[in-house]
């Protein structure tokens, strides 16, 4: 009877010592002394950018996503954009909502020829809620780069409400169509790029018939937007 009460002690040893707990251990002058790998390892879910976190979450991102080219499919062709190195928050957030695919299914929204085209806004419901989902922020305007309004520059324009600083509002975006470009811009908007194939294309666009507030009378959807390798 004893030895198999030994042997039975041993087999809950052996068990006990094979069976690896899931927790690691914090420092002292952590508030509990052991917490769950789990809960460390769980990506934040619904995690929103806002003006408290945009600048430290794009500075992050610059460094690890690196894609400078993106290309627009309308309905009127392609349109091909480079962006600058030098304004890494819009280069990071444009980026950032192309693949998040906030771009696909807006629209080009106000339309002025020999001026400019903008997008990046719509009328449905779908295009709210993804901004909803992504957060609501501003970025600084970083107009100080040296670059001009010059035609085929893409540009940010600034959020009018509240905004002093003309922050830029960070879903939306133009593309200077003027001949001898748009210099009365320069120093109030940030220009983060510019398009090196397709400008035949944003003048089809900027030529289409718009009602008293610049909107095309026939939508000009962007199909997509995709980053170029």
């Amino acid at each position: 009877m004893r030895i198999f009460i030994l042997l039975f002690l041993s087999f809950v040893l052996i068990c006990c010592e094979g069976k690896k707990t899931n927790t690691i251990k914090l420092k002292k002058n952590d508030s509990a002394s052991v917490i769950e790998k789990s809960i460390l390892d769980k990506k934040e879910p619904n995690f929103l950018l806002n003006d408290t976190n945009v600048m430290e979450f794009f500075l992050d991102y610059d460094q690890k996503n690196k894609e400078d080219k993106v290309r627009i499919t309308t309905d009127f062709g392609t349109i091909d954009i480079l962006l600058f190195e030098a304004t890494k928050f819009h280069r990071s957030n444009f980026i950032y909502l192309t693949k998040k695919q906030y771009f696909d299914g807006t629209q080009f929204y106000r339309v002025i020829q020999d001026f400019v085209i903008q997008g990046g806004n719509s009328d449905d419901r779908q295009t709210s809620i993804k901004r909803r989902n992504i957060g609501k922020y501003l970025l600084p305007n970083d107009y100080d780069k040296g670059f001009k309004h010059d035609r085929g520059m893409l540009s940010m324009p600034s959020k009018n409400v509240k905004n002093p600083y003309k922050k830029a509002s960070p879903f939306e975006f133009f593309i200077v169509q003027q001949q001898g470009g748009a210099h009365h811009l320069d120093g109030d908007y940030t220009i983060f790029g510019k398009v090196i194939r397709g400008m035949e294309v944003v003048d089809k666009i900027a030529a289409v018939p718009t009602d008293a507030s610049d909107w095309p009378l026939q939508n000009v959807f962007f199909r997509k937007i995709e980053i170029l390798k």
